[in-house]
Order: structure tokens, then sequence, then C-alpha cells
């Protein structure tokens, strides 16, 4: 019988946070809405944040932590176009976020290199800066978590027989969604689609160069999913549904994407290929990266058919704190797609013509599921724009098809005064199903000031973000948030 470690008694860490503020428009800016894990999104806010649990215990053979994080408050409302099937008319519906809601609340055991999570938690990057980056492509900090069972490595772990030149880090889990009513409130109900009790599955696996070498190389592959559940349709005042087949043979099958009835692969599946070459400055003055994640919505992505599209990017981090402790600059192009024609004979009965075209790739979007965002907020990059900003009521991606660049530096001042500068510019043509007849632009920036009063403990933090949006885009937005945090150990 194997004898397990006795689980110690860790001490709690508590956070409270109050946010609070304020701008014009319907919504936050870009750089205040985005990467905050769905928590601001509106123009007027002010919301209280309570963290409660421990953290895991790195060195421990047998480890442990959970949390639990609710918001409550206040905050703006946006109007909503909505289609009346009984009357025929169109009138505004008028939304806000809910007053309260559970941001986190989850449960992880670590045993040596493995681990296993249950609940909702706050998802971040696996490669990416997750504070300076503009957001990884299928797994970042910009949308609320799901609730989840996750299982997979605790970290990089040398793979036997290789003398420790390979190293090996992966997850998979098995989620439910729960926005089906955030999206159907704000539906459209004209043309467009809600499923609801659609699962979620989410798997990555990388290899990793022996990581005490200055010069290492990472790759590998990420891919989510969606299935199940069922979908309401809604085409100009007509309204079907469709049940999608969920139990245990499609959890099997969404392991490893498999065909699906009529020859298509089962459910909705992105994913990107994944590239990080990091290197150790000599003299310890820091490190380098360069990465490239290349998103893909069929086979002809998982091909590198799709051209130059992809995030780019370049991430200096400092050894020590300084003026300039990280920067990130990065290029983003969605604009290939595969080419803007999909055409496949079998997706039309009796058709003779010979030939197939595996275009029109439509990232994020899916003609049956939901598009790939929590609660309106993507859950890959915000840098196409999500549907929560749609005031027309259609939840899909609008503007999928665009080209830009982000920026993004931190530094700190003194001992008590940092900052953080980020900015970027895109342009927008629309979907290759829906192309615009003229593109659509927007430059956001924003400036961060972080200063930790002279207080006993050091356990307060007050953020300030001032930022504003330029374009066609988002419009033309301005807006400022002031974050007060409060921390402390209790049992330490």
């Amino acid at each position: 019988m194997v004898s397990l470690p006795a689980l110690a008694v860790y001490p709690l860490d508590l956070e409270v946070s109050l946010n609070a503020g304020g701008g014009k428009g319907d919504f936050a800016p870009y750089y205040i809405g985005s990467n905050n894990n769905g928590r601001v999104t509106q123009a007027d806010n002010a919301l209280l944040e309570v963290k409660l649990g421990t953290a895991i215990r790195v060195n421990s053979r047998l480890s442990y932590e959970w949390g639990v994080d609710v918001v409550g408050g206040w905050a703006s409302s946006a109007d909503y176009a909505r289609y009346n099937h009984d009357t025929g008319s169109w009138s505004a519906n008028s939304q806000h976020p809910s007053r309260a809601w559970i941001q986190q609340l989850y449960g992880r055991v670590d045993y040596r290199s493995l681990f296993l999570s249950v609940g909702q938690r706050d998802t971040r990057s696996a490669l990416l800066d997750n504070e300076l980056s503009s957001g990884d492509l299928v797994r970042g900090a910009n949308s609320r978590g799901v609730p989840e069972v996750m299982a997979g490595f605790n970290g990089f772990q040398p793979i036997p027989f290789t003398n420790g030149w390979v190293e090996i880090q992966g997850e998979i889990s098995y989620g439910k969604m729960t926005d089906s009513d955030w999206i159907a409130d704000r539906n459209n109900d004209w043309f467009s689609h809600v499923c609801r009790g659609q699962w979620y599955t989410y798997k990555h696996c990388y290899f990793r160069t022996k990581s005490s070498k200055p010069l290492t190389l990472t790759l590998g592959m990420q891919v989510a999913s969606f299935f199940g559940g069922t979908t309401t349709v809604y085409r100009y005042g007509d309204i079907r549904t469709e049940k999608h087949p969920g139990g245990i043979k499609e959890f099997i099958k969404m392991f490893i994407p498999m065909g699906g009835d009529e020859d298509y692969y089962l459910g909705s599946t992105l994913g990107s290929w994944d590239i990080v070459l990091n290197y150790r400055l000599p003299h310890d003055a820091g490190t380098l990266k360069g990465y490239l994640q290349k998103p893909w919505e069929t086979g002809s992505g998982v091909g590198f058919l799709n051209g130059f599209d992809g995030l780019w990017g370049l991430e200096y981090r400092a050894s020590s704190g300084g003026i300039v402790d990280g920067a990130v600059i990065e290029y983003l192009d969605f604009t290939n797609q595969s080419g803007p024609i999909h055409f496949d004979p079998t997706d039309i009965p009796d058709c003779d013509l010979p030939g197939h075209t595996d275009g029109g790739d439509d990232y994020y979007n899916n003609y049956t599921y939901n598009a790939y965002a929590n609660y309106g907020m993507s859950m890959g990059t915000p840098f196409l724009r999500s549907p929560l900003y749609n005031t027309d009521g259609y939840m899909q991606f609008i503007d999928n098809e665009v080209r830009g660049f982000h920026v993004g530096i931190t530094g700190t001042l003194s001992k008590r005064l940092g900052y953080k500068v980020m900015g970027g510019y895109r342009k927008g043509w629309g979907t290759s199903r829906t192309p615009r007849m003229v593109s659509v632009d927007d430059t956001s920036w924003m400036v961060e000031g972080i200063y930790r009063p002279a207080v006993k403990g050091d356990n307060i933090t007050v953020t300030a973000r001032v930022a504003m949006d330029r374009g066609t885009m988002y419009g033309n937005t301005f807006g400022a948030l002031l974050t007060v945090r409060y921390n402390l150990n209790i049992g330490r």
C-alpha cells in the first residue's frame, strides 16, 4: 500500500478590492475591459471583490489549494436590439452585469508531478506574459473561467530516457458553460442562434528543451471545443431547435476530435500551434523571448494553409526591478483564414462537382454553437472585438479578419511607485462570410500607475488607470478605473 504524506494546515490569504470607474460610452475602454477575466466590462462601475483561500506549496510532495472569490456591486447598462416575434417590432433591451456573481470557486490537489483541479477559476496563458501581452489566442485572461475538472502535469517534467533534454507539460479539462442565459438576454432573436447546455473541453501539450540551458525551445498545440447542448436558431422570424449529442460516447470522442454525423467533426473545435524561443541574456541581464501562436479552425489551419495568420511577439523581462521591468511588442494578423471560400461537395445533396476548397475559417465563430466567448468576452484574444460590444444583439464575432499591433511596457519608478503603459492599433474587414463594405479601425492606449503606501505590512496597493479608444471599431471612448486592494495573510 502506498503511504501518502499528511496534508499540512496552510495559512489563509485574504484579499479585498474596491473598483470604481467611469467613462464615456456604454463599455469600458479596450485596455480597461480586456484581460481582467471579465470583472470590469461596463463604462461605469462600483464593485467590491473578496477573495479567500490558500496557495499550493511548490516543494511539497502532496499539496493542496482552494479559493472562493465573490464580486458584487453596481455597473451601468447597455441597450441591445431585440426583435419581438409577437408584435413584429424592434425595441431597446437594456442589460447590465449581475449585481453579484461568483468569480472563482475551486479546489486543487498536487501529488508529485501531477495535479487535479475542480471548479471555476481565472484562466491564464500557459506561455505568454499575462501582464503585458495582448492575450493568448485560445486560453487567456480575458473572460471568466468555466466550471471544469482539469488534470495534468504541474509544470514541465523531464521525459524519461532523454537525459533531461526534453520536458513535457500538458493539461486536459471538461467543463460546462454557464452563460447561455446571459447570451439569450442580449440576443436579437432575429438572425442569430443560442446554444444552451453546451459542454466545453480544453487541452494542451507542450514540449520544451532542457530548461537549464540559456536557450530553450518550446512547441506544441492547444485545442478547445464545444459539444452537446441544444441550439435555438433564429432566421428572419423563423425559429427552430437542434439537439446535439453530449453523452459518454461524445466525451470520449472529444478527447481526440473524431467524426460525428454526416462526415463532420463532432462539436466546434479551434486551437493554435504555439512556438516559443527563450534566451537568458548573459550576466543576469534578463530574458528575451520570441513567440508565435498560429490559430486554426479547420484542417487547413492545422496544415499551415492560413498564410501569415497568427500572433507574432517579442518580449523582454529584466532580472530585477528598474525603469523598464518588461516590454512586449506584438503583430497580429487574422486576414488570411485559408482564403475566403469554403466548398465541400458533401455539403450539397446530389452534388457532382469535383474539387474541395477548405477556406473561410471564420475564427471564433460557429454556425451551430455559440461564439468562442464566455459572458460576452472572448475566451481567446481580446484583440478581436468580443460579442459583448455588439449592441445590435448579434452574439458572434463581427470582425475576425483583423490586422494590427500591440505594445506593453511596465517598470518601477521607486520603491513604492510603478507604472504600465499599453497601446495598439487594429483594422478590421468583417468576416469571410460577411465582409464589410468599408473597413473599421481602432487606436487604443492606457496608462496605469501603481502606488504602495508606506503602511505597516505593506499590504495595500492603489492602482489608477486612464484609457481611451479612437476609431470606428469601438467608437470614441474614454474612461478611468481606480482600484484599492488590501491583502492579509491569516495564520502565518
